[in-house]
């Protein structure tokens, strides 16, 4: 029992470090894509500031906690439903899927830098963000959001390993895919608006992204200053979803990893 349990956990690490290396070998993009993240955030909350009623310092909060938590969360949907195309720019497709390593261990030890990754990133455009704009957080729960981000990390790692076999699937045209899905779940999860303004019909799709309840559970946390007892309306739906989609991610991973391997299509490029 001891020793699969090792040499999973030892797979694990490996694949952690080999993104640690990624992440450190090509350092400059990813000050680009912080610094584009930081832009993007500081107009939404300037945009919240330039718009007069609605009590302007909540309005600011209300977008700037989307913003960011989207942020967030779409780093780590990214990344990991990016692990094949890193794959694929490294030219280690093939030996990673041929080495005696479970599928379990290299998605695991993937998100688990993913996570730390995201929470570093979004920290830094936090503290970035607080020198612009003067947020009132007292009355905010931290606890409470926390719970709801750990919580919400599992949804997303479910349906990242779901949507990563776009790439698998097709070298030419998977990572565009999953844009398309990035951005619906963007377009129905109120990121910057309350989902009760959506048609009906797609107030019904927003109940199925996890990211809805991550943002609703972490504006009451920080607005409203809710705690975790007040809170397991958005945090059961998201353990259920995590629960669900892990597994199912996993088994949708294997599937299609065999068949694309009956049919030739662990190759570099298309």
């Amino acid at each position: 029992m001891m020793i699969p349990l090792l040499r999973h956990g030892l797979g694990a690490y490996a694949f952690t470090h080999r993104q640690i290396v990624l992440t450190k070998r090509y350092w400059m993009w990813e000050v680009v894509f912080i610094i584009y993240s930081l832009t993007a955030t500081l107009s939404i909350g300037f945009l919240g500031a330039g718009i007069k009623g609605k009590a302007g310092p909540d309005l600011i909060l209300y977008l700037l906690t989307g913003s960011l938590l989207w942020g967030y969360l779409s780093v780590i949907f990214w990344d990991i439903s990016n692990m094949i195309t890193w794959e694929r720019w490294e030219g280690t497709i093939e030996y990673t899927f041929m080495a005696p390593v479970s599928r379990a261990a290299h998605i695991f030890g993937v998100c688990s830098w993913t996570v730390i990754y995201s929470l570093l990133r979004t920290s830094v455009m936090l503290a970035v963000v607080a020198l612009f704009f003067h947020l009132d957080m007292s009355r905010a729960n931290f606890l409470g959001a926390f719970v709801v981000l750990a919580v919400a990390n599992f949804s997303f790692v479910g349906l990242g390993s779901v949507v990563a076999v776009l790439p698998l699937i097709s070298p030419e045209k998977g990572s565009q895919m999953t844009g398309i899905v990035e951005g619906v779940l963007l377009l129905v999860s109120g990121v910057y608006y309350d989902i009760n303004v959506l048609p009906g019909w797609m107030q019904g799709v927003a109940k199925l992204s996890p990211a809805t309840y991550a943002l609703r559970g972490m504006r009451r946390a920080l607005m409203d200053g809710a705690g975790v007892p007040r809170l397991w309306d958005v945090i059961v739906p998201l353990a259920i979803m995590g629960v669900v989609l892990i597994p199912l991610g996993l088994f949708i991973f294997l599937r299609v990893e065999i068949y694309c391997k009956k049919t030739g299509r662990l190759k570099r490029s298309g």
